[in-house]
């Protein structure tokens, strides 16, 4: 009877080390969190930071491009134009899209102090651009407003350029979009 507890006892205590030892004890990793790898010097930290400003502003500058200029510059937006509520939803999403994505390659830039300098005094045309998305939703954008978003694309790309972080347009997918 002994000897078959013990061929029963063995096996689950070894079961339950395999488990108790595969737990990580409630610590996390900076990787897990962010999704990747996190620079360890301040080379990668430059690196990683040029990268990721390169990536948000070119989302946020396809977006903007696909979805918003484009179309109000063909006429999509103009009232009676064949799918101009659909374009209007789009152009809407899309600013929020690139509004979000401006904003996060505004704070991928402080990680470098040359980008840093070259995209902080654009920090107010990102801003201005939050109020607008409204406006091409509900129908009432005007020239203005889709050049205003032209505007900030060609500053964000200039600053980049003269950074040493060229941007170009990487149009997200709609589904993209839509998440934020």
């Amino acid at each position: 009877m002994q000897r078959r507890r013990a061929v029963i006892a063995v096996p689950l205590v070894c079961g339950l080390l395999l488990v108790g030892t595969g737990c990580g004890g409630g610590k996390s990793s900076k990787a897990s969190e962010t999704g990747g790898p996190e620079p360890t010097n301040s080379m990668e930290r430059q690196k990683f930071a040029k990268t990721r400003f390169v990536a948000n502003a070119g989302l946020a500058s396809g977006a903007a491009y696909k979805w918003i200029i484009k179309p109000y510059r063909n006429g999509s937006f103009k009232k009676g134009a064949d799918g101009r509520t659909g374009a209007l939803i789009k152009a809407g999403l899309a600013g929020t899209f690139s509004y979000n994505r401006f904003k996060a390659a505004i704070n991928n830039a402080k990680g470098d102090p040359t980008l840093s300098k070259a995209v902080a005094p654009l920090s107010s045309g990102i801003d201005s651009l939050k109020g607008l998305t409204t406006k091409f939703r509900k129908g009432e954008a005007t020239d203005n407003d889709a050049n205003a978003f032209d505007k900030v694309i060609g500053n964000v790309k200039d600053a980049g350029k003269g950074a040493g972080a060229t941007v170009t347009d990487q149009v997200p997918s709609f589904s993209d979009v839509q998440k934020g």
